[in-house]
């Protein structure tokens, strides 16, 4: 069962939606790279808000996540594409289907 994961806010800036769009999509490949990375979702949650949600078997998987390929493209292209950094928190999963 899976037992952590990630809850990442993005707030695009004015005009990127499409761009922020493309960019979640794009990560899934490199998602896919990932064995330790159990379900990942791109979402948007509002007109200029998306997330990213995944989720991990223990600590070791999300810390590989965490300084993965998909880490590293979010926080390079965070000034060009997002209001503010993005937003991690990291959760506790207490059920799952």
């Amino acid at each position: 069962m899976v037992k952590v994961g990630l809850l990442v806010r993005l707030e695009a800036k004015p005009g990127k939606e499409q761009e922020v769009e493309e960019f979640i999509q794009a990560g899934l490949a490199l998602v896919e790279e990932e064995p330790k990375t159990v379900n990942w979702y791109g979402i948007k949650i509002g007109a200029t808000t998306y997330g990213i949600f995944d989720t991990f078997n223990d600590d070791s998987g999300k810390e590989a996540h965490l300084t993965g390929k998909v880490a590293k493209a979010l926080f390079e292209k965070a000034p060009d594409l997002f209001k503010e950094p993005p937003h991690v928190e990291a959760v506790d999963i207490l059920a799952a289907k």
